[in-house]
């Protein structure tokens, strides 16, 4: 039984599942029904930062477009333009194991593709969640449902895998941005 977070919430993940080596964070979420016209297209994007929260270069980034960091320890399985159907939209690949030693948190965000351009904010999201499945498994560890308290931010930050004495812990964040994609990538500490 996967243990529910909320907002601000963090939750030992390797000290209390011992042997945990590879995780699948599965991101999802539902457009509500409006009549902007233009279709609504959410992407899942990871940040590898160091200890002082930047990204040290641009393969830090990983996104449907650069589906993986370095050394492949962080790997996006693919972009979903529609969110239709259940279960996660997006899924994040991690092996804890393989993650450089120089990368302290891995910061999980879901953007809104165009959202200044085509008027559309997380106002009109709903049930947006996180988890964290045991990749060996299939075991869902941990769920963190966003709630509904967003309006016109077209970023998240959802939450972030953060080392801490040697072990790995989850945060859920839950953090908004209203200048998109370009405020994470300024907040990470690269150019946009």
């Amino acid at each position: 039984m996967a243990i529910s977070l909320s907002k601000g919430q963090k939750i030992d993940l390797t000290k209390t599942n011992p042997g945990l080596a590879k995780v699948v964070v599965g991101l999802g979420w539902d457009t509500n029904k409006y009549d902007g016209g233009a279709d609504f297209d959410l992407d899942a994007s990871v940040f590898c930062l160091n200890g002082a929260g930047k990204a040290q270069t641009e393969s830090d980034f990983i996104f449907y477009n650069n589906p993986q960091n370095a050394n492949g320890s962080v790997v996006h399985t693919g972009d979903n333009r529609t969110g239709a159907g259940d279960g996660d939209d997006e899924q994040i690949k991690v092996d804890l194991a393989a993650v450089p030693a120089d990368i302290e948190k891995v910061s999980f965000c879901i953007t809104i593709h165009e959202g200044a351009e085509r008027n559309q904010n997380f106002g009109q999201v709903s049930n947006a969640f996180a988890r964290i499945i045991n990749e060996a498994t299939g075991e869902e560890l941990i769920r963190y449902d966003l709630g509904e308290d967003f309006s016109v931010e077209t970023a998240i930050v959802v939450g972030e895998l953060y080392r801490h004495s040697g072990e790995w812990k989850f945060s859920a964040v839950g953090s908004g941005y209203q200048d998109g994609l370009a405020g994470l990538i300024r907040d990470f500490g690269l150019s946009s």
